[in-house]
């Protein structure tokens, strides 16, 4: 099996954070199956706004000069993607959403990423929460006609940083997932 280059990008505004220790887990499993994998950690990056001015589809770049211009770049090489993200409110975390909205210079351009994983966390324990983290990450990649959405880690109840390692489902979930990329 030759191995893939799988970007990892994790939004967590704390380091450690629950989903950040997703993130690792994933991380972990795609090497034990022998892919190249970076990681990226937003919460150390300048990311602005989208203006909403689309020059980047015709120039396949953004105009503003921040960290997504470069994460971008990376993402448009990766053939692999897992996005990892608190949830607030229901949602993905404003971090991530920030960064998808800069995306958009890959959207008229060639990309190399095909599948899309979500890792996401989560304090409240009802299910329902994750309904609208899938539904926003689904609508990310139904832009990318050459993605698809191969699976989601939804760790449920944890509120502080750390308390996933309460669940040790979840995190081997996230390993067993990043192991079952093909």
């Amino acid at each position: 099996m030759s191995g893939k280059k799988v970007l990892v990008i994790s939004s967590s505004p704390r380091r450690m954070g629950n989903s950040d220790l997703l993130a690792d887990a994933f991380i972990e499993g795609a090497r034990e199956a022998g892919h190249t994998v970076e990681k990226i950690n937003l919460h150390d990056k300048t990311i602005a706004f989208c203006r909403g001015c689309l020059a980047c589809l015709n120039t396949h770049v953004c105009v503003i000069r921040d960290d997504a211009v470069a994460i971008a770049e990376q993402m448009r090489q990766a053939d692999v993607i897992a996005f990892a993200s608190p949830v607030y409110f229901y949602s993905l975390c404003g971090q991530l959403k920030t960064l998808l909205d800069r995306t958009n210079p890959l959207f008229a351009g060639d990309y190399a990423f095909r599948d899309i994983y979500l890792l996401a966390s989560a304090a409240d324990t009802d299910e329902k929460t994750m309904e609208g983290p899938k539904k926003a990450m689904e609508g990310w990649v139904v832009c990318f006609e050459k993605t698809r959405l191969c699976g989601v880690v939804q760790a449920l109840g944890v509120t502080e940083s750390g308390d996933i390692r309460k669940t040790p489902a979840a995190l081997d979930a996230a390993r067993d997932m990043g192991r079952g990329i093909r």
